[in-house]
């Protein structure tokens, strides 16, 4: 069973936490179900960046981003190579290390 090891997030998880999961569940729904309260404005289509993580080790594990993830994407704060949506990003059979960004564009556009 695969584990997704989250790092810590001064208001999500400031410990961090690691949590074992079945494959093919996605980021953000394994978050959830285990109290790290990620931000999912448009409710998990896609639809926005609010999901967004960066997969720092076994992003080559999970299936690549399609074009309408890819154009979320292209809009997130903090982008990197390795940025996913979490509503997206599913798991599949390696651990995850995942970095909830700082912000968000929601809370970086409430800020200013």
């Amino acid at each position: 069973m695969p584990q997704i090891i989250f790092l810590p997030h001064e208001e999500l998880c400031p410990d961090g936490q690691v949590i074992d999961v079945e494959p093919g569940i996605t980021v953000c729904d394994a978050a959830l179900q285990h109290g790290i309260e990620i931000e999912h404005a448009c409710e998990k289509s896609c639809a926005c960046t609010t999901c967004h993580v960066i997969v720092r080790e076994g992003f080559e594990s999970m299936e690549e981003s399609d074009e309408l993830e890819d154009d979320m994407l292209d809009k997130a704060w903090g982008l990197e190579p390795e940025s996913r949506l979490s509503c997206q990003a599913v798991v599949a059979d390696e651990d995850l290390v995942v970095e909830i960004p700082k912000y968000t564009i929601n809370q970086v556009s409430e800020r200013h």
